[in-house]
């Protein structure tokens, strides 16, 4: 037992999560990282596995390492922070991660929808496309290794070291005991039985799980073609000829007759919109993520949350007014519009204390087509920049908190609508449709391709905000963890309420984005700036603010990893605070992440 040892000065062992025929599996803190959580598995192989199976043993849990190592920092796969020996004793050391395993959503009798479902399918597929963009197969793929964390994101765990010492010694129904490859029945074809795994292999795991999700009926009860071997599941389905053809496909018996990807998977899912393949998204250490214990997941949260449900898709008449009270509005003596809007303040319940009546100056940008974007005026001021070390689940990378001081400029009222990006750019790759909804499936470089087009349209210079010049903005004058106060509900903000902040309830999660100017603004007039999309900033990442601009502009360090700030409709609240950072790859794009624009004056 390691309960209150510590590993190389390091790691303290703080209690035992579980074990497995690998060994346990414990939380620890890491000293060195201000006592950051984390998961230690121990190698120490029990029965029926025997002293004679050690050095293989040793040699999977190696190649658990190594693949980890090669696989590099992905946002969905848990980092490994360290492998090593002591006193002959080996020990992976990985993040840990808050969340449930998809048994908590696809289990015995319980029947996903096929949006639920196709949404699953695709943010698993997303992740797969990554691994297999290396080589790697995962081998394991089952609703035990695939966890939904906290923030709604699926992670993808278990790579292939842990599975394959629990399975040294199998029984199959009706066989005798034999040792196989990593795997587990039902979810694994024939070619892995045999030993011969290809990266097909994973496709069929994927698309055997969908179909337990849409039947209810797992994976090794349901009844195969004697004549050909392939699975019968179509008629315990109610699902679409479409996405059932896709399935199908995916699930075939001989490996050469399914789609040889998740990238092809992908295309077929995703025909009108172009593959979005994450090349290298950097792990960010600030979402959460799971713990397990030799193949089995420690749930530690509870919370049966449901995938998001696919949006209307149907094309619409261009609309440009946002689902908001039309302001009072003013000509001022510099040519700008004023409008007149009423704020709230809310306490730690999340419950409106105060109500406000304020103003700002904006002018309206004639895009064509009867569409228009309103730029609302930022005033010139001096703001602290980051989060006090007090604030509620605050992280490290929102400090040290610093004064900045920001020049006037415009910034867009509210996050782009699909609207305004479709008559710029002439399309709309967004997952949830609506003109007055945020366009979202856009990556950094797409933003900033928009911007350069809207320059060259209006002669006026538009650009992605600096993360101080959005920072500056969302918070309006507050220093509370929000602009309406010390903490927010569903009824003000577009996020996952089954994760509310500081001591307010839980409420709605609505799964998709909404309308912009759905809900009240700040103190500048500016919309939606928690929750809905995450939105792009110029700057490169950096891991904290030591050495930032104090002027307000853009930290740019040629980095390819870019700036995200807002949270959004699959988060919880903690990420849609004032301060929370968050990095992409500047080429990755989801259905939760936006942009809006700002103008600097000539």
């Amino acid at each position: 037992m390691l309960v209150g040892v510590t590993l190389r000065n390091r790691f303290k062992i703080i209690k035992k999560l579980g074990s497995g025929g690998f060994g346990d599996t414990y939380l620890a803190e890491d000293i060195d990282c201000k006592n950051h959580p984390c998961v230690v598995k121990h190698l120490q192989l029990k029965p029926p596995n025997t002293a004679d199976a050690l050095p293989i043993a040793q040699r999977l849990f190696a190649t658990e390492a190594e693949v980890l190592y090669k696989l590099g920092t992905h946002d969905q796969i848990p980092t490994l922070y360290a492998d090593f020996e002591v006193n002959g004793q080996f020990y992976l050391v990985q993040e840990l991660i808050r969340g449930h395993d998809l048994t908590k959503e696809i289990y015995p009798g319980n029947k996903l929808t096929e949006a639920a479902a196709k949404q699953l399918l695709i943010d698993i597929l997303e992740i797969l496309a990554f691994v297999q963009q290396k080589q790697i197969i995962h081998r394991d793929i089952k609703p035990q290794n695939i966890m939904r964390r906290q923030d709604g994101k699926i992670i993808l765990i278990d790579f292939g070291a842990v599975k394959e010492i629990t399975t040294l010694h199998v029984t199959i129904p009706g066989h005798q005991p034999r040792s196989i490859t990593a795997g587990t029945i039902g979810y694994m074809p024939s070619e892995q039985f045999q030993g011969h795994p290809k990266l097909s292999s994973d496709i069929y795991a994927v698309g055997m799980l969908i179909i337990y999700g849409i039947t209810g009926i797992q994976p090794h009860e349901l009844p195969e073609d004697p004549t050909n071997g392939e699975i019968i599941w179509r008629n315990r389905a109610d699902v679409s000829n479409g996405f059932a053809k896709i399935l199908t496909k995916m699930v075939r018996y001989h490996f050469s007759e399914r789609y040889q990807s998740a990238e092809e998977v992908l295309r077929a899912l995703q025909p009108s919109v172009k593959t979005k393949l994450v090349l290298h998204t950097r792990r960010n250490f600030l979402q959460y993520a799971g713990l397990f214990t030799g193949g089995v997941i420690v749930s530690v949260i509870g919370q049966n949350l449901l995938t998001a449900n696919k949006g209307n898709t149907s094309t619409s008449k261009i609309n440009t007014s946002p689902n908001t009270p039309t302001p009072e509005i003013t000509t001022s003596a510099n040519n700008l519009k004023t409008s007149t809007f009423e704020v709230v303040k809310t306490n730690s319940q999340g419950s409106i204390i105060s109500r406000s009546n304020h103003s700002a100056n904006y002018f309206v940008e004639d895009l064509g087509n009867s569409v228009t974007l309103e730029m609302v005026e930022i005033p010139a001021g001096t703001f602290y920049m980051g989060s006090p070390e007090n604030e509620k689940e605050r992280f490290s990378v929102e400090g040290p908190q610093h004064q900045v001081t920001v020049p006037r400029f415009f910034m867009a009222r509210y996050p782009l609508t699909q609207a305004q990006y479709y008559t710029i750019t002439g399309s709309n790759p967004s997952y949830f449709k609506g003109d007055k909804r945020p366009v979202e499936q856009v990556s950094w470089n797409d933003a900033v391709a928009f911007c350069e087009k809207l320059s060259q349209k209006t002669g006026k210079k538009y650009r992605l905000p600096s993360e101080a010049q959005w920072e500056y903005a969302c918070r309006a004058g507050a220093t509370t963890p929000f602009y309406f106060g010390e903490s927010i509900t569903p009824n003000l903000v577009n996020y996952d309420g089954n994760y509310p902040y500081a001591d307010a309830p839980k409420g709605q999660y609505r799964r998709q984005t909404t309308e912009v100017g759905s809900f009240p603004p700040n103190a500048f007039g500016l919309y939606d700036m928690h929750g809905n999309v995450w939105e792009w900033c110029l700057d490169d990442w950096h891991e904290n603010y030591i050495n930032a601009p104090k002027d307000g502009s853009a930290w740019i360090s040629r980095i390819y990893e870019k700036v995200l700030r807002s949270g959004s409709w699959r988060d919880n609240s903690v990420f849609c605070r004032s301060a929370y950072r968050l990095s992409s790859d500047a080429g990755f794009y989801v259905s939760h992440l936006g942009f809006r624009v700002v103008c600097v004056p000539a």
